[in-house]
């Protein structure tokens, strides 16, 4: 059970489970203990029945992830090893089963962004800034750039990566950085709205959709098809299929089961 102590909150409500970072005097920065029970919890919550939306987000006003935490040594390199923590964390984020909502409420820097860049979908606040300033200090952000450079406009993110200067919450929106924009006092509401509408959905139809979206992400055309037409013969065989469309047939609303 989490308590206020924590450095990550983990709540989970009518499928919706929200992972709150929780170190606002450190602008909720990332260090090797938070890095770690982010990693866990994407793991579990792939194997968790329940869980149909991950809603990700932070406490307090100023930030949801100002990066790593550099006085406490966080993104120290064993060079003895091939992987970092940090990038296993992205790993684990992105194969996550089930979509995952960022909800951004202040800064998003450097670490941080590689946060979002797992997220399936995000909502900030007007106030948010984010930003990749590892420059500023001597440093690139590299294995955020892994994730990112193939969702922002080239020049953008060479730009950013290069002045380390921040954008606001309206140019990630133009940029697709995010889906929605909304004023502070109104973030939990439309996050909530969206978990809810995902959650009101098959879960199977869900889970074998970001698996297939995954699986032929970088493929050619002809490539995808050939996956995405095996995956849609296989779809009509789960239980959420069968009922949907009898629920669809008796003009009911569906009972899923996942």
């Amino acid at each position: 059970m989490s308590t206020s102590d924590d450095i990550l909150l983990i709540s989970k409500e009518n499928g919706v489970l929200r992972l709150t970072l929780n170190r606002p005097d450190q602008r909720n920065a990332l260090n090797d203990d938070l890095i770690a029970r982010l990693t866990d919890a994407f793991t579990t919550a792939s194997s968790d029945p329940e869980v149909r939306v991950i809603v990700l987000g932070a406490t307090g006003e100023k930030a949801f992830c100002s990066g790593a935490d550099l006085k406490g040594g966080t993104f120290d390199f064993d060079y003895a090893e091939p992987r970092s923590n940090y990038a296993d964390m992205l790993r684990a984020g992105r194969r996550t089963t089930v979509p995952v909502i960022g909800r951004i409420n202040g800064y998003c820097l450097a670490g941080g962004m590689g946060l979002l860049a797992i997220c399936d979908m995000a909502i900030a606040s007007e106030s948010a800034k984010l930003g990749m300033p590892e420059v500023k200090v001597g440093l690139f952000p590299m294995q955020v750039a892994a994730l990112l450079q193939s969702m922002i406009p080239p020049r953008i993110f060479a730009e950013m990566c290069y002045t380390g200067e921040m954008i606001g919450a309206d140019e990630a929106l133009r940029f697709g950085l995010v889906n929605k924009v909304v004023p502070p006092d109104m973030l939990d509401e439309a996050v909530d709205e969206m978990a809810g509408r995902i959650a009101a959905n098959s879960p199977a139809a869900i889970r074998r959709g970001k698996y297939a979206l995954a699986t032929t992400a970088g493929l050619t055309p002809d490539q995808a098809l050939d996956v995405m037409e095996a995956q849609a013969g296989l779809m009509p065989l789960t239980e959420d299929a069968r009922e949907g469309m009898a629920a669809f047939a008796e003009k009911r609303a569906p009972r899923w089961t996942g």
